[in-house]
């Protein structure tokens, strides 16, 4: 696989299925531009954050945000349709090298056909798959489909090197993402916020089933709220993949409700707010990056939940709490997730300022201790290793 950096203009071959791949895509091509002195080109699949640098997608990545075991299964046809089109375009545009970004399950699909293609092109995967938690299986199998494994965890590398695949940790993205610095004043101003409202940012999710199952309980755990405290103010930040389906849901609330665009305004509303309440993702380590007391729910089909159940081996879903191995962040899944009982969780923490500082500095803690290596940001690190397979 001997490629040169002789060739001026490097071609990354991008595929980014969900929009928890696109943020961390669009940091790693920043990097990459600034690394190669703006020679490299990129092209494939992306979201939002990565059209914003000028990238142009395939197609639209939304009809991949579908999230759950069961969920999957009527959209096959349609997800083959599009796995061979990847491909082809891959043959046609023929990359220097091939960087897959999250949502493994969509790229092992690709990427096994371009093996089957002998195309010989280098292909890396950045975010290992949760092998730690589910399907552990995965991790054997991985070096016949991608050449380098970039982690986010500092654990993870060890369960893909023993199965013949290179593996390195580069750190985690919320680590370098604008999280905690929000424009506070400005986001009062513009939404006409006074200092004595009551402001929780709510977070339903960025795929359509978690939105489909967390919204009504979201509203429902608002009413609760704003029986409780008059001065409740409440915001949703929007996300592409489900933008339409959340404003149309959210026009029959009784609470108005302030909805924001983008990852600034998102920031401001973190920086503005006293407390939230989100879907258990990647969003969780920001709001605690922003220092926002919160608690999580999640909730899906039953009978993924009852799949899930036999098929996850781990204490905790969120991140800093696995990490911690204690329950830092309050996690309200399945039966938990109901509106009486997420109130009342809110409520708590409302209430009581000990409890939210102490989540603070328990996330600070784990945030900064365990989700980077060394002082290079992490999508410098990732470049670095992307940069080595053109030489």
């Amino acid at each position: 696989m001997g490629m040169m950096m002789s060739k001026e203009n490097p071609l990354i071959y991008m595929i980014v299925g969900e929009s928890s791949g696109d943020l961390l895509a669009s940091r790693f091509m920043k990097s990459f531009i600034k690394t190669t002195d703006g020679k490299a080109k990129f092209t494939g699949l992306g979201g939002e954050s990565m059209s914003e640098l000028g990238f142009k997608s395939l197609f639209d990545i939304s009809e991949l945000a579908i999230m759950g075991l069961v969920e999957v299964l009527p959209k096959i046809p349609a997800l083959i349709k599009r796995i061979n089109q990847v491909v082809n375009d891959i043959k046609e545009k023929k990359p220097d090298i091939i960087l897959s970004v999250d949502s493994w399950s969509f790229a092992a699909r690709v990427l096994k056909k371009v093996k089957k293609e002998k195309l010989d092109i280098p292909c890396i995967h950045y975010v290992a798959p949760q092998v730690w938690a589910w399907k552990a299986g995965r991790a054997k199998t991985m070096y016949k489909y991608i050449d380098h494994l970039l982690c986010l965890l500092p654990q993870e590398p060890q369960y893909f090197t023993k199965h013949n695949l290179k593996a390195d940790f580069v750190g985690h993205p919320v680590i370098e993402g604008g999280a905690g610095l929000g424009k506070h004043e400005d986001f009062m101003l513009k939404n006409n916020l006074k200092n004595d409202d009551l402001i929780i940012t709510i977070l339903p999710g960025s795929r359509k089933n978690e939105v489909k199952y967390l919204l009504p309980v979201f509203e429902q755990t608002i009413d609760i709220l704003k029986a409780k405290y008059p001065n409740l103010k409440v915001i949703l930040p929007l996300v592409k993949t489900v933008k339409s389906k959340v404003l149309r849901a959210i026009q029959s609330w009784n609470v108005k409700v302030i909805t924001t665009e983008g990852e600034g305004e998102r920031y401001d509303a973190f920086a503005s707010s006293k407390i939230a309440l989100a879907a258990s993702g990647t969003v969780s380590l920001e709001l605690s990056k922003a220092k926002v007391p919160h608690i999580i729910a999640y909730k899906v089909s039953p009978l993924t939940a009852f799949l899930a159940k036999r098929l996850i081996k781990i204490k905790f879903v969120n991140l800093i709490n696995i990490l911690a191995n204690k329950e830092i962040i309050p996690e309200m899944l399945q039966e938990n997730a109901k509106p009486v009982l997420l109130a009342q969780k809110l409520d708590e923490m409302i209430k009581n300022k000990s409890i939210r500082e102490m989540q603070i500095s328990e996330s600070s803690e784990v945030l900064n201790n365990k989700l980077k290596n060394g002082d290079t940001l992490p999508s410098d690190l990732a470049s670095k290793i992307v940069l080595s397979y053109l030489k």
